[in-house]
């Protein structure tokens, strides 16, 4: 029951208001779920069983029930908490469209001086076009972009003011979804249908699908990207009680 109400709130709600109704139900699907099986790292939480999530196809088990996070941003959180010095070191950050599973945590982080943007996001701090950025050339020591690209038309220049903000010495985290297994990406503008765009896109409102290639083209503005398989570190316990994706890479990126 709280998986299919869940999964038509998903798919019928504007995702602003989204954001706003999940904070409050929240805390009532995590008590539902309580259990010892599954682990969210974000909280230290556990659960009988994780929520399933997805348009259209569906993944079983992967939405935790607390902090409504992903397999990617858990995957994110264990890279920053085990190999990074994020947690301590001094730096200004730039984070775009902020998951509701980092925010209040970055927010409260004495040692970031924090800065969110997105165009329609309520929880960001500057309204501004990823693509024609208000900010200094080498402004920001850490910027985090995760599946915001395959929604912008223009990613070149996306990924090009992406790397302008950047400071010199500055790490980008760029995750995106990604097909693997496909050597170029796939896009096609003349579908405009909704139904199939999420057919095709994964999502109805993706205007593609990232290949391998990606990586390449972020370098092809400048960045060193290292392509970072975390999960090929960790045992296979971890991974299941994380509820994480096998081989999925994270994108770290280098202003050198």
């Amino acid at each position: 029951m709280i998986n299919s109400l869940f999964k038509k709130a998903l798919n019928t709600i504007p995702r602003p208001l989204l954001i706003r109704l999940s904070y409050a139900v929240k805390p009532i699907i995590a008590v539902a779920l309580k259990g010892d099986r599954y682990t969210d790292p974000i909280d230290g939480k556990s659960f009988r069983r994780f929520l399933s999530y997805g348009y259209g196809k569906t993944r079983p088990n992967v939405l935790g029930p607390s902090t409504l996070s992903l397999e990617r941003h858990r995957l994110l959180w264990l890279y920053l908490v085990r190999e990074t010095d994020f947690f301590s070191a001094q730096a200004k950050m730039l984070h775009f469209a902020p998951e509701q599973a980092f925010y209040k945590r970055f927010r409260e982080m004495h040692n970031l001086d924090y800065t969110t943007t997105d165009l329609n996001s309520p929880l960001a701090d500057v309204k501004a076009d990823i693509c024609a950025l208000p900010f200094k050339d080498d402004e920001y020591d850490i910027i985090f972009c995760n599946h915001v690209l395959e929604h912008i038309p223009d990613d070149d220049t996306a990924m090009s003011e992406l790397y302008r903000v950047l400071k010199p010495g500055g790490k980008a985290i760029l995750q995106i979804p990604q097909d693997l297994s496909r050597a170029s990406t796939l896009e096609d503008d003349t579908i405009t249908d909704r139904e199939e765009r999420a057919r095709i896109f994964g999502q109805y409102d993706h205007v593609r699908v990232y290949g391998r290639d990606y990586f390449d083209k972020l370098r092809g503005v400048g960045f060193r990207v290292d392509e970072v398989d975390y999960t090929s570190r960790l045992a296979p316990a971890e991974i299941d009680r994380y509820r994480l994706a096998p081989g999925e890479i994270l994108p770290v990126c280098h202003k050198d």
